[in-house]
Order: C-alpha cells, then sequence, then structure tokens
C-alpha cells in the first residue's frame, strides 16, 4: 500500500536518502527544508523550521490540502551542539532543545488530529544511541534525545487506541554531516576554561567515531522497510555490534562499571 509520508529535515543524510528510497518505492513523499525548496520530479519539498510553529502549521496544511490525509509522520531533522555543562552558551543550549524535541513536539501535536480521523498512522522519531546512554560533551544533545524517549513512551499509550503507532529509531554512529554541522563550544586558549584540554580529547574520539561509521544509506532502507511493515517494532537500534552491546551493558552492569567503560573509550581522565 502506497502511503503519504511527511519526512522532516531532507536536505543532507538520512533524510535526503530515505525521501529519495521512499518516492523511488512508489510513495508520495512530502520533504521539509529549512532554506529554498529544491526541485525533484518524485519528492515534494516544503520550506519549513522546526522553531517557527506558524511554518510547521502551513506544511501540515499544504499536505493535507493536496493530499487529504498523512500515513507516516518521519520526524528526523535534527542539529547538533558539542561542550561542557557548565561553560556552553545558553544559546547553544536553547537552540539544541527547541529544535530536537520541542520542534518534534509541535510537529506531533499538529499531525495528531490528522491521523486520529482518518483512523490511523504511524510516527516514526528519530532517537540515538546517545537517547539512552549519557555521551561526555555532548550532554544536552544526549539530554534532548532522553527527552524524545520518554515523549514517545508516554504517546505510544495515549493514542493506542487510534490506531497510530509511534516507533523510536536509534541509530548509533553514521557519517554524515554531523562533526561540520555540530555547534562545538571550544572557550579561547587564553580563559582558563577548565574543561578545554578534555573536550579536545573526547572530540577527537566523536569526530573518530563518526568518520568511521556506516554510510546513511543503511539506515535509509531500513526505514523504508519500518514503513512498509504492518507491524513495525516499537524500537530499531540501527548500530554496530559494539554499540549495540554497549546498549546492553548499560542496563546489566553496575553503573559505576559502566561509566567506566564509556569514559574510557572517550579519553576521560
Amino acid at each position: 500500500m502506497k502511503k503519504v509520508i511527511l519526512i522532516t529535515g531532507i536536505s543532507s543524510g538520512f533524510g535526503k536518502q530515505a525521501a529519495n528510497l521512499l518516492a523511488e518505492n512508489g510513495h508520495t513523499v512530502y520533504g521539509t527544508v529549512r532554506n529554498e525548496p529544491g526541485t525533484d520530479s518524485l519528492i515534494h519539498f516544503l520550506k519549513m523550521d522546526l522553531m517557527d510553529l506558524g511554518s510547521i502549521k502551513n506544511a501540515v496544511a499544504t499536505v493535507m490540502e493536496k493530499e487529504g490525509r498523512i500515513d507516516v509522520l518521519i520526524n528526523n531533522a535534527g542539529m547538533h551542539t558539542g561542550g561542557p555543562i557548565e561553560t556552553s552558551p545558553l544559546e547553544n543550549i536553547k537552540l539544541q532543545m527547541d529544535t530536537n524535541f520541542f520542534g518534534l513536539v509541535h510537529l506531533t501535536r499538529e499531525v495528531l488530529p490528522v491521523m486520529r480521523n482518518q483512523g490511523g498512522g504511524t510516527i516514526i522519531n528519530f532517537s540515538s544511541i546517545g537517547g539512552l546512554m549519557g555521551l561526555p560533551f555532548q550532554a544536552f544533545y544526549s539530554a534532548g534525545k532522553f527527552a524524545i524517549e520518554g515523549f514517545s513512551e508516554a504517546l505510544r499509550m495515549e493514542i493506542s487506541r487510534f490506531k497510530i503507532k509511534v516507533v523510536l529509531i536509534n541509530p548509533g554512529d553514521f557519517h554524515t554531516s554531523n562533526s561540520a554541522n555540530r555547534r562545538n563550544f571550544l572557550a579561547p586558549t587564553d580563559s582558563n576554561d577548565p574543561y578545554n584540554e578534555q573536550f579536545e580529547k573526547t572530540l577527537g574520539v566523536i569526530e573518530k567515531d563518526e568518520a568511521n561509521g556506516w554510510e546513511p544509506i543503511i539506515l535509509a532502507r531500513k526505514l523504508v522497510k519500518i514503513v512498509e511493515c504492518k507491524n513495525p517494532c516499537q524500537r530499531y537500534i540501527i548500530a554496530s555490534f559494539e554499540q549495540k552491546l554497549a546498549v546492553v551493558l548499560k542496563y546489566i552492569l553496575p553503573g559505576k562499571l559502566f561509566r567506566m567503560i564509556l569514559a574510557d573509550h572517550y579519553k576521560i581522565s
């Protein structure tokens, strides 16, 4: 069955690859971008900013005007910040939470009445491995993803009677534009910031992990299968064996021991 799909953040990475594959499979795909919409014979571009409630409402209204329904919402768009909890600029923290969490919430709330009235649908929320464990010097990214985890679990119970499914995606490291686009806060060398030296070491590990990560097409192909699955699972962890193992260890090892393992990986001394 071909579906009407609204997916956020298709200018690059997962979103771009997934939108293309979904459209090639015959689905009607509406993809959002923050800047001027592109042109593609298969994809319908929508200009939308998760920080702008008006643009969110307009995007949903446009899809409804043209299609009359939204079968699948894929909350993919997001951004990354990096830096120490104590010294990261407040504007970076606010931008992280407003984009990754509150933007997702606003769009989901706008789509829920549509899915209720049509008798069902699927909402796919992108979390992360970083939504299952706090990552050093990515605290606010992890916090936003943890928030998505709790939001999705609660939402799943509230809307189950309306035949709306909620799926969580937890990607591991992928070779995308994360490193280039992350808003890192590294204090000037003459500022005597007590975290600078450690942050530089840890950031090197983070960027190496991302550079050696899987290609986005792997996740995009999995996403197509999830969209086309009649009864998808509640959660999909799409990551390397080592990263999946880390998730398991998080829940079976004593907290102090797991923290030591994670700290060692990120060269925390």
